[in-house]
Parts: structure tokens; C-alpha cells; sequence
């Protein structure tokens, strides 16, 4: 890490809670990625209309930050298409299995207080944890 931002960080994370305490205020759904996606492609009748917009504006936005802030992404290199696809596999694995992603765990599920939420929160962060120092210290990764 050569920049450290508390201040984007922390703008970052306050409109994250703030649009995840909309959609439960204002909609009465939890703002956890993965099921919005896995319900915007099971095409439920009356109800993927809101979850394509979520989908369709988080991706607004993010788009919007790049072409505003083009200096802010720097491609990374050095990572093999199978390392990718592998990994991509296994965070919709463990999506599945975890019964959400850290999304709506990590920010809505901590913020109900649910226990449930708090062990799987404490999963990830413990498997990434893992992964980050068998990779670059075990296996000699690039950082």
C-alpha cells in the first residue's frame, strides 16, 4: 500500500450505509450484492424492476468515478486468467455457502446485530487474512 485515503475511504463507506439504510427504509430489502443479482436473474414477477436499477446504478456510478477520476485506477498486472477464474469461482462459492455475500453480512447483517452475520463476517476476513499471507509470504505472490 503506497496511499493511504482515510477521507475517500470513509466518504466511500458513508454513502455505502447511507444507500444500504435507503433500500431497507425506503424498500424494505437488504442491500447484500449477491442476492440482489441472484434475484434480478431468477426473474420474479414484480420484482427485479428495483434490483436492475440497484445493479444498473451501482455500476453508474462506479462508471462515473472512473471517467472523473481516471488517475485513481491503476490496472494491476501479473495475474493469470485461470488464478482469476479460479478465485471468481470460489467467491461464488463461498457466496453460496456463506448464504450471502460481505455486502449484505458485513454491512447490513452487522448493522441488525445478526449473529449469523458476525460469524460470516469474521469468516471472510479470517480466509482473507489467510489467503493474503499464504500467497505472498507461503507461495511468494506479488503484493
Amino acid at each position: 500500500m503506497t496511499h493511504f485515503t482515510p477521507y475517500t475511504a470513509l466518504g466511500g463507506g458513508l454513502l455505502i450505509g447511507v444507500a444500504a439504510v435507503l433500500l431497507l427504509y425506503l424498500n424494505g430489502r437488504i442491500a447484500g450484492i449477491s442476492g440482489i443479482l441472484n434475484g434480478a436473474l431468477a426473474r420474479q414477477k414484480g420484482d427485479t424492476a428495483w434490483r436492475v436499477a440497484f445493479l444498473l446504478g451501482m455500476l453508474a456510478g462506479g462508471g462515473a468515478f472512473w471517467w472523473l477520476t481516471p488517475h485513481a485506477f491503476v490496472p494491476r498486472q501479473g495475474f493469470p486468467l485461470p488464478t482469476l477464474l479460479v478465485a471468481g469461482f470460489l467467491v461464488g462459492f463461498g457466496t453460496r455457502l456463506g448464504s450471502g455475500c460481505t455486502s449484505g453480512h458485513g454491512v447490513c447483517g452487522l448493522g441488525r446485530r445478526s449473529l449469523r452475520s458476525l460469524v460470516a463476517t469474521a469468516t471472510f476476513v479470517g480466509f482473507g487474512m489467510l489467503t493474503v499471507y499464504v500467497t505472498r509470504h507461503l507461495l511468494g505472490g506479488q503484493p
